[in-house]
């Protein structure tokens, strides 16, 4: 529960800070002289961090608005152009406690913060280890010299161990304090400080106890937490690098004179020709000015299925150039195109998640005063009292030891450890532990299709009847292709008896075209293999311009999806199709899972919406989807699921990724939501009834410092056990709705040409 304030993951750089141009060069445009420019803030951990950084950004002259992404620690401001110097807010960022960066400064690089927090838990962990042991020599009854060489090398081992892995939590509070406020890590570090000066002090003047070993163990209970939190955070982080990467650096110019210069991406701008070659992606939203080429536009709409290329077409950025070199003309810049809009719809989306964390940055918000004001009052009382100093101390260090956190900071990870550990048996990972309880709730389940319900993968239906040497014909042909349709017909052939073809040569948007014994032979369009007006579906084998075969295409339904949609009805989820795909194959792929509600030919936009209008309905939602196009939409659902088959950013902005084929491991992952749900609302009663028993018998002189760690480790290790009953049971419980029957898929099938008619 523990939370960092300013300066608590902090990047140490020499660099200058940008100029007001490079700034300008790397900000969006927004029209009547507005910018919006983005900040990498890797020091914010939780609301009051929030609250400073966006107050410090709004603090400078011409900053109209500033919004801080907790999940990416990203800091989005919008200034007015001739009106603000943006690199003042990196300044005023940094006279709060916050370093911040124009780029990610561990992207594509190692992370030195979690090799800091790594590093400072294992020492802290071994150094509480060992003094453990030393300590039980003492519990045990030593006396005289032997007990004082025990205490005497527990100093030595804690000491340089509170100094180094006590850091993430003496800066944050430090910092803090400069700026005259309190937060979490204060007491923390009063508690840590405080216990092992008087420890030394007893060490010194030959007491009977010292309690380096609250003051270790303390430090490490609390970095297991800070560790998970920013693990996951970071995972967060990594859907818009994914993302980000799917834009080329540059792009090929043609220059009036058609000389061509290539460029970085930050130098194109409207009404440029760029060239695109074979196998390259779009730099910017473009319309194709001429060419001919396959177009892959799975990053729009999902689909696998090529696009034929045609003059006056719009090109997204991101979309794939399959099969033949094109000229474009630019009609945006990189910034307004259609990767950075799905970056910040991504960013937009994590930003508006929370779970229970919100409560335990509510807690921070009162927790450090409460404690100060307690462990005060309790040295004041004793002193009242007549207990002299030492006494008051001792009880009011053992007031703080007492009320460590541990346990309510405990109370979510260690579950969500769990049941990450749980859930990968059963071939989930779990990428935001959040998502556990909110998967718990979820009321509405929205599918994407091709990928997804569907293997994605084009299978070759209708040619039962074709005789094998024309099967293998087309197989010899669409080996020379990489067309997702070729590359399905080329596994209908028997290898070994493939005929031999030349003079290969493969048409963009058409097909491929060989010589086979004399003849010549094409695989692809009908209007085109036969060189007449046929403007019907599939792919066709022509030989001499004469049709020899036609393969239609179908989908295959992923394994489990069946099930998993009528488990979702029997515990009253309704189910949603949401696909960019057409009508008719949405609506085929619904009529067999008998799921009523569809929606075809959708953007990522359109995806959004549909989320956005059922969020505001007070639904709970969980989506499930494997492609590009729906990343924002993953990011954006209350929950969300992708197949390890999945594009990298489909995967980097679910919460979970399966890894079979199966879909119900979904309804798995459910159920151990539930139960981790229910436990961490466990944890949290354990560490309220902890703090109400605790806290008083400390206050009343009746803990040592010893006793009070103790106590606290001993709450922590409940918290931790209950939370490993999440390993016993059975493998999957069934959960059974209090919901109003849903009819299954059979009876909805039933109806549901009747409504399609309708």
């Amino acid at each position: 529960m523990s939370c960092c304030a300013p300066g608590a993951e902090s990047f140490e750089s020499s660099a200058a800070l940008p100029s007001t141009e490079e700034m300008e060069l790397a900000s969006r445009d927004l029209g009547d002289g507005s910018m919006e420019s983005w900040l990498t803030v890797p020091g914010v951990h939780c609301g009051s961090c929030i609250k400073t950084a966006e107050t410090a950004a709004m603090s400078v002259a011409g900053v109209e608005q500033a919004r801080l992404n907790l999940s990416s620690r990203t800091l989005t401001f919008k200034w007015k152009k001739g009106e603000c110097d943006p690199a003042d807010v990196i300044r005023k960022l940094g006279a709060a406690g916050y370093n911040a960066f124009t780029t990610d400064p561990v992207a594509g690089g190692k992370d030195p913060v979690l090799r800091r927090l790594l590093i400072s838990l294992a020492i802290a962990g071994f150094a509480a280890s060992n003094i453990m042991l030393l300590s039980v020599s003492v519990w045990s009854g030593a006396e005289g010299a032997t007990r004082d060489l025990f205490h005497w090398i527990s100093a030595l081992i804690a000491l340089p161990a509170i100094v180094f892995a006590g850091a993430p939590f003496f800066r944050p509070a430090w910092a803090a304090l400069r700026q005259g406020s309190l937060n979490m890590d204060v007491p923390i570090s009063l508690a840590v400080i405080l216990a092992a000066a008087m420890s030394l002090y007893e060490t010194i003047n030959h007491g009977e106890n010292a309690y380096f070993d609250a003051s270790v163990s303390l430090l490490f209970f609390l970095l297991i937490g800070r560790t998970l939190d920013h693990v996951m955070r970071e995972k967060a982080r990594s859907a818009v690098r994914s993302l980000a990467r799917m834009s080329p650096n540059g792009a090929t110019v043609i220059a009036a004179d058609g000389s061509r210069e290539f460029l970085p991406i930050s130098a194109i701008h409207p009404a440029m020709r760029l060239h695109v070659a074979a196998g390259e992606r779009i730099p910017v939203d473009s319309q194709l000015l001429k060419g001919e080429s396959d177009f892959d536009f799975a990053i729009v709409n999902g689909e696998s299925v090529p696009v034929q290329s045609s003059t006056g077409m719009q090109l997204p950025a991101g979309v794939l150039n399959l099969s033949g070199p094109v000229e474009i003309a630019s009609l945006a810049t990189a910034n307004d195109s259609f990767i950075a809009e799905m970056v910040r719809m991504i960013s937009e989306a994590e930003g508006a998640k929370a779970g229970f964390r919100r409560i335990a940055d509510r807690a921070a918000a009162i927790y450090a005063p409460a404690v100060h004001l307690l462990s005060l009052a309790t040295f004041v009382g004793w002193m009242a009292l007549g207990q002299g100093w030492h006494f008051a101390a001792t009880t009011a260090i053992a007031v703080l030891v007492i009320t460590c956190p541990c346990a309510l900071g405990l109370a979510v990870p260690i579950v969500h450890v769990v049941a990450a550990g749980r859930l990968f048996r059963n071939g989930v990972m779990v990428r935001n532990g959040a998502a556990l309880e909110k998967l718990a709730t979820i009321d509405t389940a929205l599918f994407d299709k091709t990928g997804t319900l569907t293997t994605g993968m084009p299978q070759p239906v209708g040619h039962e009847n074709t005789p094998q040497p024309m099967i293998n014909l087309a197989a010899a042909l669409a080996r020379e292709s990489r067309h997702p349709f070729s590359r399905a017909i080329a596994q209908l052939a028997r290898t070994s008896d493939l005929p031999a073809i030349s003079a290969i040569q493969e048409l963009p948007g058409k097909g491929v075209e060989a010589i086979c014994n004399g003849s010549k032979i094409r695989l692809g369009r009908p209007d085109w293999a036969t060189d007449n007006a046929d403007t019907g579906d599939g792919i066709v084998l022509a030989v001499d311009s004469a049709e020899k075969a036609r393969f239609m295409f179908s989908e295959n339904l992923r394994k489990g999806a069946c099930e998993l949609v009528d488990e979702f009805a029997r515990m009253g989820i309704s189910s949603e199709i949401l696909s960019g795909d057409s009508q008719a194959r949405v609506g085929e792929i619904a009529a067999e899972l008998g799921i009523e509600n569809q929606s075809a030919r959708l953007t990522p936009a359109d995806k959004l919406q549909r989320l956005a209008a059922l969020s505001a309905a007070g639904k709970h939602t969980l989506m499930v989807g494997d492609g590009v196009n729906d990343a924002p939409a993953l990011a954006a659902a209350d929950v969300s699921f992708a197949p390890s088959s999945a594009a990298d950013i489909g995967r980097s902005s679910a919460d979970f990724v399966f890894l079979h084929d199966d879909l119900r491991v979904i309804g798995e992952a459910l159920s151990v939501a539930r139960r981790a749900k229910s436990l961490v609302l466990q944890n949290f009663g354990i560490a309220i009834a902890y703090n109400l028993i605790a806290v008083p018998l400390a206050v009343a002189g009746l803990a040592t410092p010893l006793v009070a760690a103790l106590a606290m480790s001993s709450s922590s290790i409940l918290v931790v056990g209950n939370a490993m009953r999440l390993n016993f049971g059975g493998r999957r419980a069934r959960v059974e709705s209090s919901a109003p029957a849903v009819p299954t898929r059979t009876d909805r099938i039933a109806v549901l040409p009747e409504r399609l008619a309708a």
